[in-house]
């Protein structure tokens, strides 16, 4: 099965509530070596791509400004019952995260946790995310991807099948998904379940 905006919004709209309970403990340390690496400083501007349920909101240093966008209302709903937070203003904006939605350059930052392997396209997610940066300005992914070489096995896809009807594609690799975003690799981290999950920082070359 390929994931589909529709098929998303369906499926996101029954992980909504009981997200955080069953899987912000698991992610919680990918999200915070994320923002490590994004070191993020007072009066930046920062794009969350995929904010989902603001697992990310209590992450962002104080100072900084903060648009979230998701697909999912229903995610939304929870990510808003986060807010507001000291000394941070956050905007989340519901839409389609593989289109730009925000002005082009406008940006110091993007987090992109967990959604790569989420959206139909993640290439076209990825360039949206670097068309709203500033030139030289920095994006960090946290999320599983397959090693960029080696075969995919038969097993591999029929487990893809599976998961792909929970909201998410586990047969993705990053360097197909990077391919002509105008942007260079500056850091790259194993993260959980053995390196399965990266933690991956890269900035705006072009």
């Amino acid at each position: 099965m390929k994931l589909t905006n529709r098929w998303n919004r369906f499926v996101y709209r029954l992980w909504a509530p009981v997200y955080d309970a069953l899987l912000e403990r698991l992610f919680h340390p990918g999200r915070v070596a994320a923002f490590r690496l994004l070191g993020l400083r007072p009066g930046e501007r920062v794009l969350l791509v995929g904010v989902g349920t603001g697992a990310d909101l209590p992450l962002l240093p104080e100072g900084v400004e903060a648009v979230g966008i998701d697909l999912s209302p229903d995610m939304l709903r929870r990510a808003g019952a986060k807010l507001p937070l000291p000394g941070r203003r956050v905007t989340l904006l519901q839409g389609d995260a593989q289109a730009l939605l925000v002005p082009a350059a406008g940006f110091d930052a993007a987090v992109l946790n967990l959604i790569l392997s989420v959206v139909p396209d993640g290439n076209a997610c990825l360039q949206a995310a670097a068309q709203a940066l500033k030139p030289g300005g920095r994006m960090v992914v946290f999320d599983k991807f397959l090693p960029d070489r080696g075969r995919l096995s038969p097993l591999r896809r029929l487990l893809n099948g599976f998961s792909t009807l929970f909201g998410t594609d586990i047969n993705r690799r990053f360097g197909e998904i990077s391919r002509g975003c105008g942007c260079v690799v500056l850091a790259e981290e194993p993260s959980l379940l053995g390196g399965v999950y990266r933690v991956i920082l890269l900035q705006r070359t072009s």
